[in-house]
């Protein structure tokens, strides 16, 4: 489906034509999203370096979306159960954007990309505000790695299938059952 660009925006035109490709499946390089965006084969180069650099800014925008799907409509975490919601959250949005997902966490954070260690940089502050909250006395960042892992780990299962797809909910409570079996404290 090509996207016709009317002067305006070219980067967010592009973003969005590569975004649209990548989640399609479709290969992509700087001049197939160029035809896509109905731009010449050279107009990407004004904004993207390579095809690297188109990525990192892919990966930038679905480290934001990712953000937005984990704090919009939600009141901050104050127990583990609101922390299972936030993992239930990462493993729907990988779930759901897989293609987008891979490329965000599939390579290095490309350091010389700004917006992207930014993006990836607020997305690790938010997971170690929620610990905090959570657990005020706790390593804040220790437990924010740890938390990101578990996520993180549970999303990958399920995209490689390693792990029983099931419903939505089915696995939605798994995810909230494996939070729960790691960050309550266990007796006996």
């Amino acid at each position: 489906m090509k996207s016709a660009y009317h002067h305006g925006d070219l980067r967010a035109a592009l973003l969005a034509s590569a975004m649209r490709m990548l989640e399609a499946g479709e290969p992509f390089s700087l001049r197939a999203v160029a035809r896509e965006a109905g731009v010449s084969p050279t107009a990407p180069y004004r904004h993207f370096a390579d095809r690297d650099a188109l990525e990192s800014a892919l990966a930038a925008q679905g480290l934001r979306d990712l953000k937005a799907d984990l704090t919009e409509g939600r009141t901050p975490p104050t127990s583990v159960a609101d922390l299972g919601e936030l993992a239930v959250g990462y493993v729907e949005f990988a779930l759901r954007r897989p293609a987008l997902f891979r490329l965000m966490f599939g390579n290095a954070c490309d350091q010389g990309s700004e917006e992207r260690v930014k993006a990836a940089g607020e997305i690790r502050e938010l997971l170690e505000l929620a610990m905090a909250l959570v657990f005020p006395t706790g390593d804040r960042q220790a437990l924010a790695s740890a938390g990101w892992a578990l996520a993180h780990g549970l999303a990958y299962l399920y995209l490689d299938a390693k792990l029983p797809a099931g419903t939505r909910a089915e696995i939605a409570d798994h995810v909230r059952a494996a939070v729960a079996a790691i960050l309550v404290p266990h007796t006996g």
